[in-house]
């Protein structure tokens, strides 16, 4: 059997699979390469340290890596010009001399029946006489993000400022996407959306997947009662999440459940959060296994106000077993049922009382926990949504002979 030849280009390397889109991005490819019908190539930003160190996890990915020299990180006040830039400010950064050279000489060089761009941030690093199929790999609809944070942004300016970064992504998320054979879309909410938005008609959705291996199921712990949130922290959303439901949710579960501990789980949490010092709660910063600080909570939960595609973190939740309470948009996207799978909480009050139920009921939390675990193992596998995807590469190249 002929392999098809695969390139897939990301502005992040993917380890340590510390944010969604990177464990999403690596359970797709790592679900291709399992089922020996792709030949890939993946490129990435990666110092040489980086690929020496995580040469046995990307050998899992992939059959050949290829890294460019990684820009360092830049400080908020010198990338304030590039609020004057026509493009999103997002997509600026991944807009790098090093990264234009790397991919446009490998696609210069060889021959891939199928070139994919994870996120539509790398439509920026497509050469412009680049032939043959090409997908894109959307984890959100980027403009809707920009838009939730300018309706829930606290001052004036700032709702200005991401009105503005929400109008240039909406025009480029349109016009770099029409360019592509096909679109992945991370949910059938997000493909439709696509369509109905920007006229896009190639945009096919997946489901999301977890590694059920890595993520085996256990019974909800009793003991001390604990809440946990997972997720980078240096990401607006979740900062917006988590400072939300600090400042307003969880007084009311500790003036209820006096003993509650929140433990929020996840690299580089502001100091504004930490240093606050609130009763029960505790910052991790980055870990190198989730699980280790996540198998004894009674409640995960996902307060999240703005945000789009879905949440990885709530599949994972459930593969291990844990009781999930998500806001609406925590849970967008993916195909489970309030009262069956997880408990959905909008506003403070349901969400102090969804946290509070489950930190009291180990019936509930036991019932959610086998139904949330059997829905995944069935719909939500790794293999299943790297099947679909798959399927996709194939229809692409396919549309083109």
């Amino acid at each position: 059997m002929t392999r098809l030849r695969v390139a897939f280009v990301s502005p992040v390397f993917l380890f340590p699979a510390d944010a969604g889109g990177k464990i999403r991005t690596g359970n797709i490819l790592r679900g291709l390469k399992e089922s020996g019908r792709f030949d890939i190539t993946l490129l990435s930003p990666a110092a040489p340290e980086q690929q020496r160190d995580w040469q046995a996890e990307l050998d899992r990915l992939c059959e050949r890596f290829i890294g460019w020299a990684p820009s360092g990180p830049r400080p908020r006040w010198q990338r304030a010009p590039d609020l004057l830039s026509p493009l999103p400010i997002n997509v600026v950064a991944d807009r790098t001399p090093a990264a234009l050279q790397a991919v446009e000489k490998v696609l210069a060089a060889e021959r891939f029946d199928v070139v994919v761009f994870d996120f539509v941030h790398a439509a920026v690093l497509r050469p412009r006489r680049l032939g043959g199929a090409t997908v894109c790999f959307t984890h959100n609809v980027e403009a809707e993000i920009f838009e939730r944070h300018a309706r829930t942004a606290a001052s004036a300016p700032l709702r200005w400022l991401w009105a503005s970064q929400a109008a240039k992504m909406r025009r480029f998320e349109r016009e770099a996407l029409a360019g592509f054979t096909r679109v992945v879309a991370v949910s059938e909410r997000d493909a439709k959306m696509f369509a109905e938005n920007d006229g896009l008609t190639t945009a096919r959705a997946i489901p999301t997947g977890v590694d059920l291996d890595f993520f085996s199921w256990q019974a909800p712990a009793d003991g001390m009662p604990t809440v946990v949130f997972t997720g980078s922290m240096d990401w607006e959303a979740n900062v917006d999440g988590i400072r939300f439901y600090l400042e307003e949710v969880w007084p009311l579960v500790r003036a209820r459940v006096p003993d509650a501990q929140l433990r929020v789980v996840g690299k580089n949490p502001p100091a504004s959060l930490v240093q606050r010092n609130l009763p029960g709660v505790s910052f991790t910063g980055f870990v190198d296994d989730v699980r280790d600080h996540t198998r004894d909570a009674q409640a995960f939960v996902i307060p999240l106000r703005v945000g789009g595609g879905t949440r990885i973190k709530a599949f994972e939740a459930m593969a291990m077993g844990l009781p999930v309470v998500s806001t609406t948009i925590g849970i967008e996207g993916l195909d489970v049922d309030d009262g069956v799978h997880f408990l959905r909480a909008d506003g403070v009050e349901a969400l102090a009382d969804a946290t509070c139920k489950l930190l009291a009921d180990a019936a509930l939390r036991l019932q959610l926990s086998r139904a949330a675990r059997e829905l995944v193992e069935v719909q939500f596998g790794h293999r299943v949504a790297a099947e679909a995807f798959g399927r996709i590469l194939i229809e692409a190249v396919e549309a083109l002979r």
